[in-house]
């Protein structure tokens, strides 16, 4: 009889631990939206904060955030389609799209008036996302916003001469695989659609629509998104203001992750 006691007893502490790993830690979970089984975390207590990470990367980049934060807020990082441990979408999605998928997830799992936070390309999505949803606050990592209509580069002219060239532009996809951008050639056929879709999609009019105060974050030696656009993009929005860090990259966020944290915790 003690012994079925000690068991019993033993069970229910086994329990209580593997939920305070689930509450503090957070393991992965899966959701179908969309005939998409989608990957996401979700650990913490407190007001809800939504991380969203960049194009090519998953969970884990947003995840130093997350855990700094995970003391008084509510996490949840989501792997966006076709990143991360969550499946491709079976058709070619829009930022509109992986908006839809947002959308859908956090109300399964009741997340209302988060904070969005998003790197890069999750930055574009939670642009969306607040245009048309209630939202707390939020903060974009360099975010492409604003598109703009470039000098195309010897590379690009040549990609596009191979397409109206009879024979020559059966070879595309085959000069896409080796000379296109990092991203380009790290994707499946399918993600390498969805790029050339969402890198063309202008997001101007949705971050005009965006009520909550915003706060971008931005490495002033940014390659990908220079601080310019950083300005641009603050300028056209009702309340936003902008912290640039020195010597710093797209990945400033990180490079700066204490000084972040704290900006993170004052703002919201």
């Amino acid at each position: 009889m003690f012994s079925f006691f000690y068991v019993k007893i033993g069970q229910k502490i086994c329990l209580y631990i593997w939920i305070c790993i689930i509450i503090n830690m957070g393991v992965n979970m899966k959701i179908n939206v969309k005939d998409i089984d989608v990957n996401y975390i979700q650990y913490g207590k407190g007001k809800d904060i939504v991380l969203l990470h960049g194009w090519g990367q998953n969970i884990e980049m947003m995840r130093p955030l997350g855990d700094r934060l995970q003391d008084k807020y509510r996490i949840t990082i989501i792997d966006l389609p076709g990143f991360g441990e969550s499946e491709e979408p079976k058709e070619v999605f829009s930022v509109y799209d992986y908006c839809s998928v947002v959308e859908e997830i956090l109300k399964k799992i009741k997340v209302k008036k988060p904070t969005m936070i998003g790197h890069s390309f999750g930055g574009r999505v939670s642009i969306v996302y607040a245009s048309r949803n209630d939202v707390d606050k939020v903060i974009l990592f360099g975010s492409p916003c604003i598109r703009h209509e470039e000098k195309l580069s010897l590379k690009v002219r040549f990609l596009k001469f191979m397409k109206k060239v009879p024979l020559v532009n059966k070879l595309e996809g085959f000069a896409k695989r080796h000379i296109g951008s990092r991203d380009y050639k790290n994707a499946s056929e399918m993600m390498r659609k969805i790029l050339v879709e969402t890198v063309n999609e202008d997001l101007s009019e949705c971050a005009k629509k965006i009520d909550a105060s915003t706060l971008l974050i931005w490495g002033d030696n940014d390659l990908e998104e220079p601080v310019e656009r950083a300005q641009e993009l603050e300028k056209i929005m009702k309340d936003a203001g902008l912290i640039v860090f020195p010597n710093s990259s797209h990945y400033a966020y990180l490079e700066n992750i204490n000084q972040v944290i704290k900006i993170i915790k004052e703002f919201v």
